[in-house]
């Protein structure tokens, strides 16, 4: 009897570990993204920097997603009513997400967009609460005002250099603000999909019509020219190949992944860790200066992330995911 119980908290403590470091690989992908996209910017507008890795990633994963449809001969068909309910994930979450974020770094400041970012965990924690009748207990309460606090110290000198108040930012702020609400809607709306469909087929569905909905921006709001793409180097060819291979593929695969065992507020608290790795990369690539607050800073959102997934009791679906853990 003691043996089995050590051997299946062995095997919890092992799927913790696991779904830690795919979230952790997850975060230092999406941390990567900003840095991509500087090395495109000037060389596409915003659209189509947002846009046409998306467009490369939803044609690469469409063979799929008829390949995920034809093994799983119990998958049900897919209805009228599904096919809505990917629309809305589509064109209320992806596309609302990226077209908001790109477009509005373009025309705001880096900096506003780091600490607009830190809103993200809170608007999950709060949709999630109405959308999917999870849980607030005291424990996710204290773990997201403590990542919160975390960033802060981590994002001292862009709070110092900020322009939120700015009226010449204002839209630009705006339109990074309804990013945040995107990307949190989708998420959570997504892991709702998650009980009827795989995530393979919630995300490919969703990005063929944020795809199709976006054909119109590149057309009439910013048109985009083929001679573009002549005139890219290595790096940029390879920031294109980073976005629509790792930033909208494989870490949102990895990112859906871990939401089958998780509650979407415990999962969305990780995101802590983008500006963490973001520190970690600047100051390994850029030889920029890590001061001892943002040493601090990145300490106190790890263990606010390790905090709330160690020891969040109401979170039964990840006690229940590790027992299947490979």
């Amino acid at each position: 009897m003691e043996a089995s119980v050590a051997v299946a908290t062995q095997r919890s403590r092992s799927g913790f570990l696991w779904y830690l470091f795919l979230l952790g690989l997850t975060n230092l992908i999406w941390s990567a993204q900003g840095t991509a996209v500087k090395f495109l910017d000037g060389r596409l507008g915003p659209i189509a920097i947002a846009f046409l890795p998306f467009y490369v990633t939803t044609l690469l994963l469409i063979p799929l997603l008829i390949r995920s449809r034809r093994a799983n001969a119990a998958a049900s068909p897919i209805s009228l009513s599904d096919w809505r309910s990917f629309a809305i994930a589509g064109i209320g979450g992806q596309l609302l997400a990226q077209l908001g974020m790109t477009w509005g770094i373009s025309i705001s400041l880096a900096s506003n967009a780091a600490i607009l970012n830190l809103l993200i965990p809170v608007i999950t924690a709060v949709l999630a609460s109405m959308m999917l009748k999870e849980r607030m207990t005291a424990l996710r309460w204290l773990s997201l005002f403590i990542g919160l606090a975390g960033v802060v110290l981590l994002s001292m000198e862009d709070l110092r250099q900020s322009s939120l108040g700015q009226m010449k930012y204002l839209a630009g702020n705006l339109l990074i603000f309804g990013g945040c609400l995107g990307s949190s809607f989708y998420n959570v709306y997504c892991k709702g999909l998650l009980q009827k469909f795989q995530e393979v087929e919630i995300l490919i569905a969703s990005y063929i019509f944020a795809s199709i909905a976006t054909v119109p921006l590149l057309v009439w709001v910013e048109p985009f020219h083929w001679s573009s793409l002549l005139a890219f180097d290595w790096k940029a060819w390879a920031a294109f190949a980073f976005l629509a291979l790792l930033m909208y593929g494989a870490s949102m695969l990895l990112f859906f992944h871990v939401l089958q065992h998780m509650d979407v507020t415990i999962a969305s608290m990780s995101l802590y860790m983008i500006p963490v790795f973001g520190v970690g990369l600047a100051a390994t690539f850029l030889g920029e200066h890590l001061s001892g607050v943002a040493l601090a800073g990145a300490a106190v959102v790890l263990l606010s992330t390790i905090l709330v997934m160690k020891y969040d009791s109401a979170n039964s679906e990840l006690q229940k995911g590790c027992d299947k853990t490979p």
